[in-house]
């Protein structure tokens, strides 16, 4: 899963990513407003990590762009103005959560946790399909009750198919999920990954499908009769 996280404060940025990558999420960082909409405009992210106050461009007004255009990514506003209209400002203006600096890593978490299951429609923590189950809270996967082992890219694959279970899912938007802006996005990284999660998959009745020229699928294998 993929997080921009916009944020002028050095320290605290750097520190929001060190975190948010050791929990395995593709994360990038923007300093100011103005690089923030752009990246936003070409780019396809899970969720936004949004400061108010930033250069160049608010992060008010980087929320306004977002909405304007339609865009239902997540936004998470961080602020320092922990005041009721404030926060009721930033709810009504299309944010879909509030944090005030400062703010403990482990709550930050979980709300991500939250607003990633809301944004894909589960309520549930865990998700299932046919015996593979996903755990979005400790970010495991198992077959039954066994831990599936699978590389932080693997991980991020299945993640990604799992949470649209039933739905297709094409090469672009699963490199969207796994690479940074500081990264060659390769969609034929992906069939590697594929391949390798298919292998996994031997033993479970969870079956990842490639529709050609559209993307891959994964649903139980009892879907193929």
């Amino acid at each position: 899963m993929r997080i921009l996280v916009v944020e002028d404060n050095v320290e605290l940025a750097q520190w929001l990513q060190r975190n948010l990558r050791q929990q395995q999420y593709a994360v990038d960082w923007l300093d100011n407003g103005a690089d923030a909409d752009f990246a936003l405009r070409s780019e396809k992210y899970d969720l936004v990590i949004l400061d108010l106050a930033l250069p160049r461009m608010n992060g008010r007004e980087v929320l306004q762009r977002l909405r304007a255009r339609q865009n239902a990514t997540p936004v998470l506003v961080l602020t320092a103005n922990n005041t009721i209209q404030s926060r009721v400002n930033e709810l009504d203006e299309g944010a879909d959560d509030y944090m005030a600096k400062p703010f403990e890593v482990e709550e930050l978490e979980a709300r991500i946790r939250m607003l990633l299951r809301r944004a894909s429609g589960q309520p549930s923590p865990v998700l299932f399909c046919g015996d593979l189950s996903y755990n979005t809270n400790t970010r495991e996967f198992r077959i039954e009750q066994q831990v599936l082992p699978l590389t932080p890219r693997e991980r991020a694959v299945l993640e990604v198919l799992v949470r649209k279970t039933g739905a297709t899912v094409t090469k672009q938007a699963l490199a969207q999920s796994l690479f940074t802006l500081d990264e060659d996005v390769s969609t034929d990284a992906i069939e590697i990954y594929v391949y390798r999660l298919r292998k996994k998959l031997e033993s479970s009745s969870a079956r990842i499908m490639t529709l050609r020229g559209l993307g891959y699928l994964l649903r139980p294998a009892a879907d193929d009769h």
